[in-house]
């Protein structure tokens, strides 16, 4: 406003004063909260900018570019590192001098396919030359073993249906194929191989079309690929059925989910993971609902997971929150402002305490003395807490934080007292990392046999590296027993 226009309003009398007085008043109260509005959304982008795969969920691959800053400031690191090994301060990574190294094994003798002896031609001192009948064996030859493939060709066997005629009423009757020559024009070995690499390395169906030929001399159609698959997931059916039921009846099990996408629609591909076994779900999204649907209703055993808010819907009784998650909320929280910050920092500090009890623990296996030890970091950690969860401007940023936590109190401390609780939920996160290259290699699935062929193949080929056991000699046996209709290997 103009001082002509103020000397304007001013003269025209009391009434318009007060009348410019309150529209000048409400914008300041407009503009007041259309700021507060703005600084609350900085803050927001902010943590937004802040988050890592060190302080969040989000994958290295999505962490944000590195400023000239922060690459100066680590090659600063590096170089001082290199000068400090120079003068013999930290220890290098990797083996030390004078340490003995860990070499290939040689195979027994009973396992070697050819012998070839090699000697000297002539004296290393002298050089007088070496006759042939003094080229004798020694007691101690030094031993050096090469392993090779042997050339890879297709056997190729013929099988052929005569026909017979009867010497009394004359009619022809053919011989009938054996169930496992009618059920495929390709072996059981071979199927085995093509499910090992598509499910395991993941090698899609047309380079398993170029990869046939190339290694095995074979012209096999994408058609074929697939055909080979569907019979797998067919075979897999019964043993991924019992597969399901016994991961659901262990007393402990880790349960994760990541993205999935089947015909350009979004999925959510779900495991549930034990020690020894491993199994997986595609659903339509990765709610509370979905959760019920994999565990089940029947399912009473505890749940390891991360704080999504799907996992509320377990008891926090019977559900153990992973810490290398709250690990992280706690870095972010200690890379915040200054409560935040002082906040994040003590959170880790009893993180940190914590983590080092728990491999002790893996040291003596002494629970008595495990609850002993963490009794202390479960008090300061309740203090911190509670001190944080009150509805306080200084606790703006992480009282939410705080308040998950006291709401799943329980579920923090489940591994303190129960003999098959880990405290992270590492192994349901490694199961999920072959199939997580899985779906950026293949971009998903595209039908609904499509789902069912990952969710048993996946399944197999996880619970057979869990064991131990290899999946080609797995789906080997499985798809000669099942051409045969003979009882089906097990993965339990």
């Amino acid at each position: 406003m103009e001082r002509a226009e103020a000397e304007a309003v001013y003269d025209a009398g009391r009434e318009r004063c007060v009348d410019v007085i309150l529209e000048l008043a409400a914008s300041v109260e407009r503009l007041t909260a259309q700021t507060l509005r703005l600084e609350e959304r900085v803050v927001r982008l902010e943590e937004r900018a802040r988050q890592s795969s060190r302080t969040g969920s989000k994958p290295p691959s999505e962490d944000p570019p590195k400023t000239r800053q922060q690459r100066r400031a680590e090659a600063r690191a590096k170089a001082k590192e290199l000068l400090g090994r120079e003068r013999g301060e930290p220890r290098a990574a990797g083996g030390q001098p004078g340490h003995e190294g860990a070499g290939r094994p040689l195979a027994d003798e009973d396992q070697v396919s050819e012998f070839v002896d090699h000697y000297p031609d002539s004296c290393g001192g002298c050089g007088r030359e070496f006759a042939e009948e003094e080229k004798l064996p020694s007691r101690r030859p030094g031993r050096r073993q090469v392993s090779e493939l042997p050339p890879i060709t297709l056997i190729v066997t013929e099988h052929r249906s005569h026909r017979l005629r009867c010497p009394c009423c004359k009619r022809r009757t053919a011989a009938e194929f054996p169930a496992d020559v009618a059920a495929s024009a390709f072996g059981p070995r071979l199927q085995a191989a093509v499910l090992t690499l598509t499910a395991r390395n993941r090698v899609s169906r047309r380079d398993m079309s170029e990869l046939a030929r190339d290694l095995f001399g074979l012209n096999l159609s994408v058609g074929a690929v697939e055909a080979i698959c569907q019979r797998g997931a067919a075979a897999l059916a019964e043993p991924h059925q019992a597969l399901v039921e016994a991961v659901l009846g262990s007393h402990a099990v880790n349960v994760d989910e990541t993205g999935w996408v089947t015909a350009g629609n979004k999925r959510t591909l779900w495991t549930a993971t034990t020690p020894t076994m491993a199994i997986f779900r595609i659903a339509q999204d990765r709610h509370r609902d979905r959760l019920q649907e994999l565990l089940g209703p029947e399912f009473d055993g505890i749940c390891c997971s991360d704080r999504w808010w799907a996992y509320d819907l377990i008891d926090p009784e019977s559900r153990q929150a992973c810490w290398s998650h709250l690990q992280r909320d706690f870095r972010f929280h200690a890379e915040g402002l200054p409560i935040q910050k002082l906040f994040g920092e003590q959170g880790l500090k009893l993180t940190s305490q914590l983590f080092h009890t728990w491999h002790s623990f893996d040291q003596h296996q002494d629970r008595t003395r495990l609850a002993a030890e963490m009794a202390p970091i479960q008090l300061e950690l309740r203090a911190l807490v509670d001190q944080a969860a009150p509805n306080t401007p200084k606790n703006k940023y992480h009282r939410g934080f705080a308040n998950n936590l006291l709401k799943i109190w329980p579920a923090l401390w489940t591994f303190v007292t129960h003999p098959d609780v880990q405290p992270t939920n590492n192994a349901a996160e490694r199961s999920l990392r072959g199939p997580v290259i899985h779906r950026k290699l293949s971009h998903g699935t595209r039908t609904d046999d499509g789902e069912r062929f990952i969710e048993r193949a996946l399944s197999a080929s996880v619970t057979c590296r869990l064991q131990k056991r290899s999946l080609f000699a797995y789906l080997t046996n499985l798809l000669s027993a099942h051409a045969r209709g003979d009882p089906l290997p097990t993965l339990t």
